[in-house]
């Protein structure tokens, strides 16, 4: 499901050591354990004994997890990736080779690095872009891209925005930050901190859901108006059957949440990939039925309409439930507590900001909608705007749901340097993974698009789609770096910088858009919106780090400009390699370009551009892929 800004990274992986490297010294990273007798009281610690913070006893609670089979993830020491030479002081190199990753809530625990967490969460995540894109390219092939889809995709998005602005961008963002905080302070683990918080989102998300659905038509005015070849009927008669989604968005958001503050990653992880095979489920039986889908006029008895309604639906109470057998493991169990937590006023404090956030956000979102659907090219910006996140999705947002925790750690312990850290190596990986794939995918894209909608009834608008995501695809790291930023000032719990850096996009976003407007031309109008939503992302990547230095002092911003440098350079030359390699391919087969054209310009292109990509990279001697490096090796060897 699509977010226009959603939904969703450190200084400490393995260098050319690997994970066996130097063992930390003996400083704030360790811990003397007291010897114990059989019998007898504890012993005096031996100072000449330190034992490293992946040897502690795992807590209780994280045992638990680790008992119930899903992924858990742990920490142990592994060496960091050395700075450029001369950047700084060999104590401080010698240093860094030794950082040890930090446990949350209070607890130590040895075991897996963040980058084994964040690789599981990346399979997962990967495979749930991959099923989450295969249904809408299976819809796309059976309904095209025409009124019909434009319909169903503004009624599918609107059980994002409610729930955002009822309450999800309060728990995707600022939830598990206070819930780590109320784990370490709590005797019980903040278990009836929890059971309040249960309780008191569960009713709004009842009374939400319930106006939502009543309030329908309304809804649907503010994203599709009159005039052109919008539909707001037919979006009205999916929203009223996709609204209730939103009560299932927030059973799910409130379980992920829970699992992730005990670091528990993998149940949320693949809960979206539940949901996305019973909508590919549900497509099929919609492609089965005779007819097509009646467009003028609307009835709500139509099969199509309500096949595609309510199974869409369905995948997302399924996305919710899913989750339920590995919170029961963890032992915690769900009842209803009415009493009220004076923490909660605190929350309540970063509600309202997020809520702000959510509200400034979604006015963009309007105006791009209204621009969109007016020109019939909302569901094609809707497409674009998918394939932009993969990337993100499977890199950048599992390595951010890795840090989160552990960030809100060091921040409630005011051990900002360690913020700083975790920020740097954040970005510094993102950019080292991410903008590869932008070079790449800028120079495939149009063999992108006719691989995947050259079939069907979606053939017609494939060439479009193509070349809205070249121009576009510059904004992948961008993006991923702003909602990096964003979960900063969240861990730091400030709700209110994010919501006035909002504003700031949404100034350029909705001022840009309402002179795209003002074009007659269908096609240029979905050029000029996906270059809009990624532009905005570089504005708000230039002012979060504005404010981040304010707020934390020097970020780190040498080491990561010299990163930066060397890896936009060796991806621009990539992508000329890659796109010389497309117009190679398109130049020996004969015939007009089609699917099977660009599937080989796709392949042929991809292969030899990251090659390219990587192996400068490695000329360059860009020290923050040597981690992957070693994770690729690891996986060969297994």
């Amino acid at each position: 499901m699509n977010r226009d800004s959603d939904a969703e990274a450190r200084r400490h992986p393995a260098g050319p050591g690997g994970p066996g490297g130097p063992a930390a010294p003996a400083d704030d990273r360790t811990q003397h354990i007291p010897r114990v007798e059989p019998g007898g009281p504890p012993q005096a610690p031996r100072p000449q004994q330190p034992v490293p913070a992946a040897a502690r006893p795992v807590p209780a609670e994280r045992g638990a997890a680790a008992r119930s089979g899903w992924h858990a993830a742990e920490t142990q020491p592994i060496p960091a990736v050395l700075p450029e030479p001369g950047l700084d002081q060999a104590a401080e190199q010698a240093q860094e080779q030794t950082q040890v990753l930090r446990p949350t809530g209070g607890g130590g625990g040895g075991g897996k690095s963040l980058l084994r967490a964040s690789g599981s969460m990346a399979i997962a995540t990967l495979i749930s872009r991959i099923t989450g894109f295969g249904w809408k390219i299976l819809l796309a092939l059976i309904i095209g891209f025409g009124v019909e889809n434009d319909s169903f995709t503004v009624a599918n998005n609107l059980p994002n925005s409610v729930f955002e602005l009822l309450i999800g961008g309060v728990l995707t963002s600022v939830i598990v930050p206070v819930l780590v905080r109320a784990q370490k302070s709590d005797s019980d683990g903040g278990e009836s901190y929890i059971q309040r918080l249960l309780t008191l989102s569960v009713v709004m998300l009842v009374i939400g859901t319930a106006l939502a659905v009543v309030a329908a038509p309304g809804l649907v005015w503010l994203y599709v108006r009159d005039g052109g070849n919008a539909s707001p009927e037919l979006a009205t008669a999916f929203a009223y059957l996709l609204l209730p989604q939103i009560l299932f968005y927030g059973i799910s958001a409130l379980m992920s949440a829970i699992l992730q503050a005990k670091q528990i990653f993998s149940p949320p992880a693949w809960a979206p990939v539940v949901n996305n095979l019973v909508v590919i489920a549900t497509i099929c039986v919609y492609w089965t039925l005779p007819g097509e889908l009646t467009v003028n006029p609307i009835r709500m008895t139509d099969a199509h309409l309500l096949t595609l309604g309510i199974g869409v639906t369905l995948g997302v109470v399924a996305q919710a439930f899913i989750q339920v057998p590995a919170l029961r493991r963890t032992g915690f169990r769900f009842s209803w507590r009415w009493g009220w937590d004076p923490r909660l006023n605190e929350f309540g404090g970063l509600a309202l900001w997020m809520l702000a956030y959510v509200g400034v956000s979604q006015i963009g979102l309007m105006v791009m909608s209204g621009v969109g659907t007016r020109a019939v090219v909302w569901s094609m910006y809707n497409y674009v705007w998918m394939l932009l996140q993969l990337p993100y999705g499977v890199i950048g947002f599992s390595v951010m749901t890795a840090i989160l925790p552990r960030m809100s750690g060091a921040a409630a312990d005011h051990d900002y340097p360690k913020v700083v850290a975790d920020l740097s190596l954040g970005n510094r990986l993102s950019t080292v993974t991410l903008l590869p794939i932008s070079g790449v995918m800028s120079a495939i894209g149009l063999p992108l698009a006719l691989a995947l909608f050259s079939v069907g009834k979606s053939s017609g608008d494939a060439g479009q789609i193509g070349i809205a995501l070249a121009v576009s695809a510059f904004g992948v790291l961008p993006y991923a770096i702003t909602m990096m930023q964003m979960r900063v000032f969240y861990a730091l719990k400030d709700a209110r910088t994010p919501t006035l850096i909002m504003v700031v996009m949404t100034v350029v976003k909705v001022g840009l858009a309402l002179l795209c407007g003002l074009v007659e031309d269908p096609e240029m109008v979905l050029y000029a919106l996906v270059f809009i939503n990624s532009f905005s992302f570089v504005v708000g990547w230039v002012v979060g780090e504005v404010w981040l230095r304010h707020r934390l002092g020097r970020l780190e911003g040498r080491v990561f400009l010299i990163t930066l440098g060397k890896t936009l350079l060796a991806s621009v030359l990539g992508g000329l390699v890659t796109w010389g390699v497309v117009l190679g391919v398109d130049a020996v087969v004969p015939g007009e370009a089609g699917s099977g054209t660009g599937w080989l310009q796709l392949l042929a292109g991809t292969v030899v551009g990251f090659a390219v990509i990587f192996g400068l990279m490695a000329l360059f001697r860009v020290r923050e892929l040597e981690p992957a490096i070693g994770r690729v090796r690891a996986v060969l060897r297994r």
